[in-house]
Protein backbone atom coordinates (compact mmCIF):
# COMPACT_ATOMS: atom_id res chain seq x y z
CA UNK A 1 0.00 0.00 0.00
CA UNK A 2 1.26 3.25 -0.90
CA UNK A 3 0.56 6.28 1.13
CA UNK A 4 1.26 9.92 0.47
CA UNK A 5 0.58 12.68 2.49
CA UNK A 6 -1.14 15.65 1.48
CA UNK A 7 -0.53 19.11 2.90
CA UNK A 8 -3.86 21.04 3.61
CA UNK A 9 -3.70 24.46 5.56
CA UNK A 10 -6.18 24.44 8.24
CA UNK A 11 -6.06 20.52 8.67
CA UNK A 12 -3.79 18.96 10.69
CA UNK A 13 -3.24 15.58 8.45
CA UNK A 14 -4.64 14.65 5.26
CA UNK A 15 -3.61 11.47 3.14
CA UNK A 16 -3.98 9.24 0.23
CA UNK A 17 -4.24 5.56 -0.10
CA UNK A 18 -3.33 3.23 -3.26
CA UNK A 19 -3.26 -0.17 -3.05
CA UNK A 20 -3.57 -1.97 -6.00
CA UNK A 21 -3.79 -5.97 -4.42
CA UNK A 22 -6.97 -4.91 -3.59
CA UNK A 23 -8.60 -1.63 -5.67
CA UNK A 24 -8.36 0.33 -2.47
CA UNK A 25 -8.25 4.17 -4.05
CA UNK A 26 -9.41 6.24 -0.53
CA UNK A 27 -8.56 9.69 1.74
CA UNK A 28 -8.26 10.25 5.43
CA UNK A 29 -8.89 14.21 6.49
CA UNK A 30 -8.26 14.69 10.03
CA UNK A 31 -9.35 18.11 10.17
CA UNK A 32 -8.80 18.97 14.74
CA UNK A 33 -8.22 16.87 17.35
CA UNK A 34 -8.00 19.63 20.14
CA UNK A 35 -11.15 18.17 21.96
CA UNK A 36 -10.22 14.49 21.44
CA UNK A 37 -9.54 12.02 18.68
CA UNK A 38 -11.01 12.79 15.01
CA UNK A 39 -14.27 10.57 15.02
CA UNK A 40 -16.22 10.60 11.56
CA UNK A 41 -17.67 7.95 9.32
CA UNK A 42 -16.17 6.25 6.37
CA UNK A 43 -17.92 6.96 2.60
CA UNK A 44 -17.42 4.84 -0.38
CA UNK A 45 -19.13 6.87 -3.58
CA UNK A 46 -17.73 6.89 -7.36
CA UNK A 47 -15.85 9.96 -7.57
CA UNK A 48 -15.30 10.99 -10.68
CA UNK A 49 -11.43 12.16 -9.57
CA UNK A 50 -9.17 12.53 -6.71
CA UNK A 51 -9.87 16.16 -6.71
CA UNK A 52 -13.93 15.47 -6.17
CA UNK A 53 -13.20 13.21 -3.58
CA UNK A 54 -10.97 15.35 -1.91
CA UNK A 55 -13.02 18.01 -1.88
CA UNK A 56 -15.58 16.23 -0.48
CA UNK A 57 -13.53 14.90 2.70
CA UNK A 58 -12.22 17.94 3.39
CA UNK A 59 -15.55 19.58 3.96
CA UNK A 60 -17.21 16.65 5.67
CA UNK A 61 -14.12 16.56 8.09
CA UNK A 62 -14.10 19.80 9.43
CA UNK A 63 -17.96 19.70 9.82
CA UNK A 64 -17.38 17.22 11.85
CA UNK A 65 -15.02 19.04 14.37
CA UNK A 66 -17.75 21.68 14.70
CA UNK A 67 -20.78 18.68 14.87
CA UNK A 68 -18.39 17.12 17.61
CA UNK A 69 -17.86 20.95 19.61
CA UNK A 70 -21.65 21.50 19.34
CA UNK A 71 -22.56 18.51 20.38
CA UNK A 72 -20.19 18.44 23.21
CA UNK A 73 -18.75 14.76 22.55
CA UNK A 74 -15.40 15.18 23.56
CA UNK A 75 -14.12 14.58 20.11
CA UNK A 76 -12.66 15.96 17.48
CA UNK A 77 -13.03 15.87 13.53
CA UNK A 78 -12.21 13.53 10.90
CA UNK A 79 -13.38 11.74 7.44
CA UNK A 80 -12.42 9.17 5.24
CA UNK A 81 -13.57 8.35 1.71
CA UNK A 82 -12.98 5.27 -0.64
CA UNK A 83 -13.29 5.89 -4.23
CA UNK A 84 -16.03 3.42 -5.88
CA UNK A 85 -19.63 1.88 -6.54
CA UNK A 86 -20.38 0.36 -2.98
CA UNK A 87 -23.04 -1.47 -5.28
CA UNK A 88 -20.58 -3.27 -7.47
CA UNK A 89 -17.11 -2.75 -6.28
CA UNK A 90 -17.10 -3.68 -2.64
CA UNK A 91 -14.81 -6.87 -1.10
CA UNK A 92 -13.15 -8.02 1.96
CA UNK A 93 -9.84 -7.40 0.91
CA UNK A 94 -10.78 -3.12 -0.20
CA UNK A 95 -12.24 -3.09 3.44
CA UNK A 96 -9.60 -4.71 5.17
CA UNK A 97 -6.66 -2.74 3.30
CA UNK A 98 -8.99 0.52 4.65
CA UNK A 99 -8.46 -0.68 7.73
CA UNK A 100 -4.87 -0.76 7.49
CA UNK A 101 -4.82 3.02 6.30
CA UNK A 102 -6.47 3.67 9.12
CA UNK A 103 -4.64 1.67 11.56
CA UNK A 104 -1.33 3.72 10.00
CA UNK A 105 -3.50 7.17 11.93
CA UNK A 106 -2.66 5.36 15.38
CA UNK A 107 -6.06 6.10 17.30
CA UNK A 108 -6.14 10.00 15.58
CA UNK A 109 -8.87 8.97 13.62
CA UNK A 110 -11.48 6.92 14.41
CA UNK A 111 -14.30 5.37 12.15
CA UNK A 112 -17.49 4.51 11.76
CA UNK A 113 -20.31 3.66 8.82
CA UNK A 114 -21.33 6.43 6.50
CA UNK A 115 -23.02 6.83 2.85
CA UNK A 116 -21.98 3.59 0.96
CA UNK A 117 -20.86 1.48 3.72
CA UNK A 118 -22.65 -1.04 6.94
CA UNK A 119 -21.96 -1.79 9.94
CA UNK A 120 -21.30 -5.05 8.34
CA UNK A 121 -17.77 -3.40 6.58
CA UNK A 122 -17.63 -1.87 9.65
CA UNK A 123 -16.39 -5.39 11.20
CA UNK A 124 -14.62 -6.33 8.12
CA UNK A 125 -12.69 -3.00 8.83
CA UNK A 126 -12.12 -3.42 12.52
CA UNK A 127 -10.01 -7.08 11.43
CA UNK A 128 -7.31 -4.84 11.37
CA UNK A 129 -7.90 -2.03 13.38
CA UNK A 130 -9.35 -1.42 16.68
CA UNK A 131 -10.27 2.06 16.22
CA UNK A 132 -13.92 1.45 14.60
CA UNK A 133 -17.03 2.31 16.19
CA UNK A 134 -20.54 1.47 15.28
CA UNK A 135 -19.81 -2.24 15.20
CA UNK A 136 -22.99 -4.77 15.94
CA UNK A 137 -24.27 -4.94 19.27
CA UNK A 138 -23.32 -8.27 19.62
CA UNK A 139 -19.72 -6.97 19.89
CA UNK A 140 -20.94 -4.88 22.51
CA UNK A 141 -20.82 -2.06 20.34
CA UNK A 142 -23.31 0.91 19.74
CA UNK A 143 -24.78 -1.17 16.03
CA UNK A 144 -26.25 1.32 13.09
CA UNK A 145 -26.22 4.98 14.10
CA UNK A 146 -29.01 5.52 11.43
CA UNK A 147 -31.82 5.35 13.78
CA UNK A 148 -30.32 7.77 16.63
CA UNK A 149 -29.30 10.32 13.30
CA UNK A 150 -33.01 9.90 12.56
CA UNK A 151 -34.04 10.93 16.18
CA UNK A 152 -31.70 13.66 16.55
CA UNK A 153 -33.21 15.21 12.69
CA UNK A 154 -36.55 14.52 14.24
CA UNK A 155 -36.68 16.42 17.91
CA UNK A 156 -34.60 18.97 15.13
CA UNK A 157 -37.62 19.52 13.10
CA UNK A 158 -39.89 19.88 15.92
CA UNK A 159 -37.54 22.83 17.21
CA UNK A 160 -37.64 24.34 13.83
CA UNK A 161 -41.33 24.23 14.03
CA UNK A 162 -41.75 25.60 17.54
CA UNK A 163 -39.50 28.33 16.03
CA UNK A 164 -41.51 29.26 12.76
CA UNK A 165 -44.81 28.23 13.83
CA UNK A 166 -44.86 28.60 17.98
CA UNK A 167 -45.67 25.30 18.73
CA UNK A 168 -44.22 21.67 17.14
CA UNK A 169 -46.93 19.65 15.88
CA UNK A 170 -46.43 18.24 12.49
CA UNK A 171 -49.96 17.10 12.30
CA UNK A 172 -51.09 18.74 8.90
CA UNK A 173 -47.65 19.50 7.91
CA UNK A 174 -46.27 18.64 4.84
CA UNK A 175 -42.08 17.19 4.76
CA UNK A 176 -40.32 16.71 1.54
CA UNK A 177 -37.66 14.20 2.33
CA UNK A 178 -34.66 13.76 -0.29
CA UNK A 179 -33.20 10.46 0.45
CA UNK A 180 -34.64 7.58 1.20
CA UNK A 181 -32.02 5.91 2.54
CA UNK A 182 -31.58 4.78 6.03
CA UNK A 183 -31.78 7.78 7.50
CA UNK A 184 -34.50 9.09 5.73
CA UNK A 185 -36.77 5.88 5.97
CA UNK A 186 -36.15 6.48 10.16
CA UNK A 187 -36.86 10.03 9.66
CA UNK A 188 -40.06 9.07 7.88
CA UNK A 189 -41.67 7.07 10.39
CA UNK A 190 -41.05 9.27 12.90
CA UNK A 191 -42.91 11.80 10.57
CA UNK A 192 -45.54 9.64 9.79
CA UNK A 193 -46.21 8.66 13.42
CA UNK A 194 -47.02 12.33 14.57
CA UNK A 195 -49.20 12.65 11.32
CA UNK A 196 -47.20 14.43 8.73
CA UNK A 197 -47.78 14.63 5.22
CA UNK A 198 -44.85 13.16 3.45
CA UNK A 199 -43.57 13.92 -0.13
CA UNK A 200 -40.29 11.70 -1.16
CA UNK A 201 -37.76 11.49 -3.82
CA UNK A 202 -34.23 8.99 -4.28
CA UNK A 203 -32.48 8.33 -7.02
CA UNK A 204 -33.72 4.85 -6.99
CA UNK A 205 -37.65 4.92 -7.93
CA UNK A 206 -38.10 1.64 -5.83
CA UNK A 207 -37.15 3.09 -2.40
CA UNK A 208 -39.80 5.97 -3.08
CA UNK A 209 -42.02 3.36 -4.36
CA UNK A 210 -41.65 1.72 -0.63
CA UNK A 211 -41.57 4.27 0.76
CA UNK A 212 -45.22 5.30 -0.99
CA UNK A 213 -46.55 2.45 -0.35
CA UNK A 214 -45.38 2.06 3.39
CA UNK A 215 -46.32 5.82 4.89
CA UNK A 216 -48.66 7.03 2.42
CA UNK A 217 -46.03 9.66 0.90
CA UNK A 218 -46.27 11.20 -2.33
CA UNK A 219 -43.05 10.43 -4.25
CA UNK A 220 -41.64 12.93 -7.22
CA UNK A 221 -39.01 12.48 -9.15
CA UNK A 222 -35.09 13.80 -7.88
CA UNK A 223 -35.41 16.40 -9.43
CA UNK A 224 -38.99 17.38 -8.60
CA UNK A 225 -38.60 17.60 -4.76
CA UNK A 226 -36.97 21.36 -5.05
CA UNK A 227 -40.67 22.25 -6.17
CA UNK A 228 -42.54 20.73 -3.84
CA UNK A 229 -44.83 23.17 -1.28
CA UNK A 230 -43.96 22.02 1.59
CA UNK A 231 -43.64 23.50 5.68
CA UNK A 232 -40.21 21.60 5.73
CA UNK A 233 -37.91 20.53 3.36
CA UNK A 234 -35.26 17.46 4.76
CA UNK A 235 -32.46 17.08 2.80
CA UNK A 236 -31.16 13.26 3.75
CA UNK A 237 -28.94 12.54 0.98
CA UNK A 238 -25.66 14.19 -0.55
CA UNK A 239 -24.81 17.97 0.65
CA UNK A 240 -24.18 20.96 -1.36
CA UNK A 241 -28.40 20.63 -2.24
CA UNK A 242 -28.82 24.18 -1.48
CA UNK A 243 -27.13 26.20 -3.96
CA UNK A 244 -27.72 29.44 -6.14
CA UNK A 245 -29.92 26.90 -8.76
CA UNK A 246 -31.82 25.62 -6.18
CA UNK A 247 -32.49 28.06 -3.83
CA UNK A 248 -34.99 29.72 -6.50
CA UNK A 249 -37.18 26.48 -6.45
CA UNK A 250 -37.51 26.24 -2.69
CA UNK A 251 -41.22 26.62 -1.40
CA UNK A 252 -40.71 25.87 2.25
CA UNK A 253 -40.41 27.85 5.46
CA UNK A 254 -37.60 25.31 6.97
CA UNK A 255 -34.50 23.69 5.51
CA UNK A 256 -33.92 20.72 8.18
CA UNK A 257 -32.58 17.26 7.14
CA UNK A 258 -29.64 14.34 7.92
CA UNK A 259 -27.44 15.08 5.48
CA UNK A 260 -23.84 16.75 5.65
CA UNK A 261 -22.78 19.63 4.20
CA UNK A 262 -26.42 20.71 2.82
CA UNK A 263 -25.24 24.26 1.58
CA UNK A 264 -22.96 24.62 -0.92
CA UNK A 265 -21.13 27.93 0.64
CA UNK A 266 -21.84 29.40 3.71
CA UNK A 267 -23.29 32.67 1.88
CA UNK A 268 -26.18 30.22 0.62
CA UNK A 269 -27.35 29.98 4.40
CA UNK A 270 -27.28 33.73 4.46
CA UNK A 271 -29.79 33.72 1.57
CA UNK A 272 -32.18 31.51 3.25
CA UNK A 273 -32.10 33.84 5.91
CA UNK A 274 -32.59 36.66 3.46
CA UNK A 275 -35.95 34.43 2.31
CA UNK A 276 -37.34 33.97 5.15
CA UNK A 277 -36.22 30.47 5.63
CA UNK A 278 -35.09 28.98 8.28
CA UNK A 279 -31.96 26.02 8.48
CA UNK A 280 -31.20 23.63 10.74
CA UNK A 281 -27.31 23.71 10.51
CA UNK A 282 -26.62 20.40 9.32
CA UNK A 283 -23.92 19.22 11.93
CA UNK A 284 -26.20 20.38 14.36
CA UNK A 285 -29.76 18.45 13.63
CA UNK A 286 -27.91 15.32 12.06
CA UNK A 287 -25.42 14.62 15.62
CA UNK A 288 -27.26 12.37 17.08
CA UNK A 289 -25.63 9.20 15.06
CA UNK A 290 -22.21 10.57 16.05
CA UNK A 291 -23.50 11.28 19.70
CA UNK A 292 -24.46 7.25 19.70
CA UNK A 293 -20.87 5.95 18.67
CA UNK A 294 -19.42 8.48 20.80
CA UNK A 295 -21.05 6.91 23.64
CA UNK A 296 -18.66 4.09 23.02
CA UNK A 297 -15.12 5.54 23.89
CA UNK A 298 -16.23 6.85 26.77
CA UNK A 299 -14.76 5.45 30.22
CA UNK A 300 -17.17 2.01 30.95
CA UNK A 301 -18.29 1.63 27.50
CA UNK A 302 -21.61 2.04 25.61
CA UNK A 303 -24.41 2.86 27.27
CA UNK A 304 -27.80 3.41 25.48
CA UNK A 305 -29.77 5.19 27.92
CA UNK A 306 -26.97 7.97 28.51
CA UNK A 307 -26.95 8.26 24.63
CA UNK A 308 -30.44 8.75 24.52
CA UNK A 309 -30.36 11.69 26.76
CA UNK A 310 -27.57 13.51 24.76
CA UNK A 311 -29.27 12.64 21.57
CA UNK A 312 -32.37 14.76 22.90
CA UNK A 313 -29.86 17.63 23.63
CA UNK A 314 -30.02 18.15 19.91
CA UNK A 315 -33.51 20.08 20.29
CA UNK A 316 -31.82 22.44 22.92
CA UNK A 317 -28.72 22.88 20.89
CA UNK A 318 -30.57 24.19 17.83
CA UNK A 319 -32.65 26.50 20.35
CA UNK A 320 -29.18 27.92 21.58
CA UNK A 321 -28.08 28.36 17.68
CA UNK A 322 -30.97 30.67 16.98
CA UNK A 323 -30.87 32.80 19.78
CA UNK A 324 -27.46 33.07 18.64
CA UNK A 325 -28.33 34.05 15.34
CA UNK A 326 -31.13 36.48 16.64
CA UNK A 327 -28.63 38.24 18.83
CA UNK A 328 -25.74 38.59 16.54
CA UNK A 329 -28.13 39.14 13.56
CA UNK A 330 -26.20 36.25 11.50
CA UNK A 331 -27.56 33.41 9.40
CA UNK A 332 -28.47 29.92 11.62
CA UNK A 333 -25.27 28.78 9.90
CA UNK A 334 -22.89 31.25 11.24
CA UNK A 335 -24.38 31.27 14.19
CA UNK A 336 -23.59 27.56 14.87
CA UNK A 337 -19.81 28.09 13.73
CA UNK A 338 -19.56 30.53 16.27
CA UNK A 339 -20.57 28.53 18.80
CA UNK A 340 -17.93 25.66 17.99
CA UNK A 341 -15.39 27.88 17.72
CA UNK A 342 -16.11 28.86 20.75
CA UNK A 343 -16.30 25.72 22.13
CA UNK A 344 -12.63 24.85 19.96
CA UNK A 345 -10.83 28.16 21.56
CA UNK A 346 -11.97 27.05 25.12
CA UNK A 347 -10.31 23.34 24.29
CA UNK A 348 -7.17 25.21 23.12
CA UNK A 349 -6.71 27.07 26.12
CA UNK A 350 -6.89 24.39 28.62
CA UNK A 351 -4.64 22.32 26.43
Amino acid sequence: MKITEIPVAGYERVARAEDPASGLKALIAVHDTTLGPALGGLRMWPFRSWEEAQFDVLRLARGMTYKSAVADTGLGGGKSIILGNPKTEKSEALFRAMGQFIDAFGGRYITAEDVGTSVEDMVTVRKETKWVTGLPRSLGSSGDPSPWTALGCFLGVKACLEEVFGNADLAGKTVAIQGMGHVGTFLAEHLHRSGAHLVVSDLTAERAKEAAARFGATPVAPDAIYDVPCDVFAPCALGAVINDETLRRLKTKIVAGAANNVLLREEHGDRLKEMGVLYAPDYVINAGGIINVSIEVEPGGYDEARSRRKVENIYGALKTVFRIAKDEGVSTNRASNLLAEQRLAKGRKKG
